[in-house]
């Protein structure tokens, strides 16, 4: 009796395992739109009034991916949750381009999600 309760507590966990983790297929459309931002040459990354660069956004936003957990199940999900506006003052996040024009994160990130699809 001992073995079959291991074994279901095994078999559910690997199980459950399966349900929350990310699609390879999602997981790698996430990572093309962090490395986007993270290689923006010349572009200002605007989180609540300050300026980050590239890499530093990147930083930023596998930080937030991470503890959205299974909050975020596709490129879309990172979009809205993570990459679009700030949790704590629920400010959007804007992207200043190389050239000086301003955009809205989110309108940038679905932009290049459209490029990888």
């Amino acid at each position: 009796m001992k073995n079959i309760t291991i074994a279901a507590f095994v078999i559910l966990a690997l199980f459950s395992g399966t349900l929350s983790a990310r699609d390879n297929i999602e997981d790698k459309k996430i990572d093309y739109l962090i490395f986007s931002v993270e290689n923006l040459k010349g572009a200002k990354f605007i989180r609540n009034g300050l300026e980050y660069n590239g890499r530093e956004a990147a930083m930023h936003l596998r930080m937030k991916l991470h503890r959205a957990g299974n909050h975020v199940q596709t490129a879309d999900d990172f979009i809205r949750v993570c990459a679009s506006q700030s949790y704590t003052s629920g400010k959007p996040y804007t992207i200043r381009l190389s050239n000086g024009k301003a955009i809205k994160a989110e309108e940038y990130f679905r932009e290049i999600l459209k490029g990888y699809r």
